[in-house]
């Protein structure tokens, strides 16, 4: 006789299988096929006849400077991004947590720029970043910020300083989403004792919200990280293939399609795989750590 929990896993597998299969199939044969097209020096048109060229496709990287540039464009992006959006949505998630009028209203008004379509906002921002007929430079003009119109996505600071800007506005609404989900969950009594006692807000945020909201804040980060590690849409429809802004993904996109050596460009794509998956894997293990040193 199987015991409950054995019959509880049967049917979690049962459940769990079809998903499975679907996934290998459409997620694991590619992924396979690009980790071994790197190893070969295929085209763009017939990968039927590359030949087998061991780590060239790798070595060509390690010494690229493009290449290393798209890796700490990325990392540097993934870095400054994420941080602001997860400061901005604390303090918009803060705010909406609070009992306001209309909240219902903003909150939907704030989740406006992250259900927007990433290609159409990027397309959006980038008209209005335009140095000619730009609404953000006629702004700054009109205030008297500037003398002369800037040229937002053609200067290598402002391009990639422009870019950072658009990702925060499109992911900050889902780091305030889940960083309001996780506050709308804590106890109401650990605050009414906290209000008791007369701590201050600041010391409470501190020593009690931020503490409680950690896991479920350390999984949005840990998505949002992933999905900037791996940015190509923002970045490509904004200053195309610029190397002052590239990214992993663009730099591979560039090898594979512009270049056509699909060789190159599949070893990029496999050393952004792994580059993602040791980030990922670092990021909760310390998460882990971390949370369980403050639970002992």
């Amino acid at each position: 006789m199987r015991t409950l929990a054995q019959r509880r896993a049967v049917t979690a597998w049962a459940f769990l299988t079809p998903m499975l299969v679907v996934l290998a199939l459409v997620a694991g044969w590619p992924l396979i096929r690009t980790i071994l097209l790197g190893f070969t020096d295929a085209g763009l048109g017939d990968f039927t006849e590359s030949q087998f060229v061991g780590l060239a496709n790798y070595r060509g990287l390690a010494s690229d400077p493009a290449w290393w540039r798209a890796v700490w464009n990325t990392l540097g992006f993934t870095l400054i991004s994420v941080s602001i959006e997860t400061i901005l949505g604390l303090i918009i998630a803060l705010t909406l947590n609070t009992h306001l009028k209309g909240r219902g209203l903003v909150r939907a008004a704030v989740l406006i720029p992250w259900a927007i379509p990433t290609v159409v906002s990027a397309r959006m921002w980038g008209w209005m970043l335009n140095d000619l007929y730009g609404v953000v430079n006629a702004v700054l003009l009109g205030l008297g910020l500037i003398d002369k119109p800037w040229a937002w996505l053609a200067d290598p600071v402002l391009s990639i300083a422009s870019v950072i800007a658009v990702d925060v506005w499109k992911g900050t609404p889902f780091m305030a989403l889940l960083s309001l989900a996780a506050l709308q969950v804590l106890p109401r009594e650990i605050y009414e004792a906290a209000r008791v006692d007369g701590v201050s807000p600041v010391k409470v945020f501190f020593q009690v919200t931020l503490p409680l909201i950690r896991p479920p804040l350390l999984v949005a980060i840990v998505f949002r990280s992933l999905d900037a590690l791996r940015v190509f849409d923002v970045i490509y429809v904004l200053t195309g293939d610029n190397p002052s802004t590239a990214s992993m993904s663009v730099y591979a996109r560039q090898q594979l399609i512009d270049f056509q050596q699909g060789g190159m460009g599949s070893a990029a794509a496999t050393a952004l795989f792994l580059i993602v998956a040791v980030f990922a894997t670092i990021v909760v293990t310390a998460g882990r750590l971390r949370i369980g040193g403050v639970a002992r």
